[in-house]
């Protein structure tokens, strides 16, 4: 039972360290999901502004390119010679919309293949080209296709519009602006979202670290006191063991030097039986010393028996009976005392299995101490209970009480609350052994307040169970 005990310890303490353990790897994994919950948030939002911003500037080129097409529309309108004008005077036109390496004019002529520019150069781009066969208001062009037309190799965008000429034919008109400006605003703006990244996943780091420190502190106390726990527990179980073991010996010793006395008044008591045979109440007298001799000698061998480990011979017996019985081995004490004995048993009880001299001797014991307790006058009762599984057999008085914590250490040996030579701190020790013995449990605690209607305060309640005896 210790080493099961030990085990079941040992377990708790585990379970214990565990915990912490798992919190701590969840708080990482927590972090850890912050981070990037926070870093795909902040890229989205990026992008999302990024996208925005080259549609804004997208509307701006397709506003620009079909203001530069109504001026050409003019142009065209206004030529004397319709089939005279040339592609460069067009072109003069929107000559004042293109600024160098940032801003270039394209111009689609019906009688050209390909794109004119203001310094007369044919070009060409497809993505141009096909936006203007296509009627769309804009065209997005590479790196690659931005240098060939003298910007910046950085993404650009072409506002897209056609003139219709009338017998000129259709003209398209290109506004092409390089986006470096927009393309360094969304850089910037990806750099400052690395920077807010680190600085919050630094920040989650940092407090997560702390935590973790502190937890793995809290880990390292808790598996401390735990240690110092099971380590105190063992202690005290190696001074109960220990104590247990010198009632055993002093048990054993008390019964050798006991046997030899008692034989000797058993012997005499028997001579002087024949003595008395016409003397009635000698007789009883005579008888009473024989028959109280045979029970000490029984209730010793018991101890003895239950000292050495061995298991109790039981009997199936009556516990109002068995009451009955020990409340009679007390009635001199507590007429001396003058404190009322009052029981309170039921009409039948389920049997129980027991060795009936051991158990009358644990219920002797109990009513003894109760009567100690009280002043003249006072009152303990003894009553029977069952639920069916086990019977209780519960010692109520209302002497002077007993402290809680005086409560959970009267059944280690040799404590005791008594006066200097009126206790040995065995009685209520030995007898929670014997109910041990009886897979049974010995409980003392202080009396419920208002339990008695006389007493509303102070007294002791000693609770004795054990299980009913199987059919």
């Amino acid at each position: 039972m210790l080493i099961s005990e030990q085990a079941a310890r040992a377990r708790d303490a585990a379970g214990s360290a565990l915990r912490p353990a798992r919190a701590g790897s969840l708080l990482v994994l927590l972090m850890f999901v912050a981070v990037l919950g926070v870093t795909a948030l902040a890229y989205w939002d990026e992008q999302r502004e990024s996208a925005s911003a080259l549609d804004d500037f997208a509307r701006e080129q397709s506003a620009l390119a079909k203001g530069a097409a109504l001026a050409l529309r003019l142009r065209l309108a206004s030529a004397a010679d319709a089939h005279a004008l040339r592609t460069e005077d067009a072109l003069a036109t929107l000559a004042p919309i293109e600024r160098r390496g940032q801003v270039r004019v394209l111009l689609g002529p019906p009688k050209l293949a390909h794109l004119a520019g203001i310094d007369g150069r044919e070009l060409t781009s497809p993505e141009i080209e096909l936006g203007l066969a296509s009627g769309s208001a804009t065209a997005r062009l590479s790196r690659s296709d931005a240098a060939l037309l003298g910007l910046p190799a950085r993404m650009a965008m072409a506002g897209l519009a056609i003139v219709d000429g009338g017998e000129l034919g259709r003209w398209g008109v290109a506004i092409v602006s390089t986006a470096e400006h927009q393309r360094d605003r969304a850089l910037r703006a990806k750099v400052r979202l690395v920077s807010a990244v680190v600085v919050a996943a630094g920040l989650v780091l940092a407090f997560g670290g702390l935590s973790l420190r502190r937890q793995r502190r809290q880990l390292e106390l808790s598996h401390e006191l735990e240690v110092a726990a099971v380590q105190r527990a063992k202690n005290e179980r190696l001074v109960q063991a220990d104590k247990l073991a010198t009632l055993g010996a002093l048990a054993t010793g008390i019964a050798h030097e006991v046997s030899t006395p008692l034989g000797v008044i058993l012997g005499r008591a028997e001579q002087l039986l024949p003595r008395f045979a016409e003397d009635e109440k000698a007789q009883r007298a005579v008888d009473a010393i024989i028959v109280q001799t045979d029970r000490i000698k029984r209730v010793i061998r018991g101890f003895l028996d239950l000292a050495r480990g061995a298991t109790p011979r039981l009997e199936h017996v009556e516990p109002t009976a068995m009451a009955r019985r020990a409340s009679g081995l007390v009635e001199h004490r507590f007429e001396q005392a003058s404190v009322a004995l009052v029981l309170d048993l039921p009409t039948s009880t389920p049997l129980v299995a027991c060795e009936p001299r051991l158990f009358e001797q644990v219920l002797v014991n109990l009513l003894l101490n109760a009567c100690d307790a009280c002043q003249p006058q006072g009152r303990v009762e003894l009553a029977v209970r069952s639920d069916g599984s086990r019977v209780a057999f519960v010692v109520t008085d209302d002497g002077h009480g007993i402290d809680p914590q005086v409560a959970s250490r009267v059944l280690e040996p040799f404590f005791t609350t008594k006066a200097e030579g009126q206790g040995s701190g065995l009685g209520l020790t030995i007898a929670n052994e014997i109910v041990k013995h009886h897979n049974g449990t010995l409980r003392v605690s202080p009396r419920e307040p208002g339990e008695l209607a006389h007493q509303p305060f102070g007294g002791t309640r000693a609770v004795v169970e054990i299980p009913i005896a199987a059919s």
